[in-house]
């Protein structure tokens, strides 16, 4: 697994709009990355 593919954060669930950041950020991150090395040959 690619370490630009996995990342851990502590958040409170009083920051529930750093979250929907932190999603938006690791979506984007995720697209620029292509498909997963692991889901090769999957059907």
């Amino acid at each position: 697994m690619e370490p630009d593919r996995v990342r851990m954060f502590n958040l409170s669930s009083a920051m529930g709009p750093r979250f929907a950041e932190i999603a938006t950020e690791m979506t984007e991150k995720t697209r620029q990355l292509g498909p997963s090395p692991l889901s090769a040959g999957k059907c």
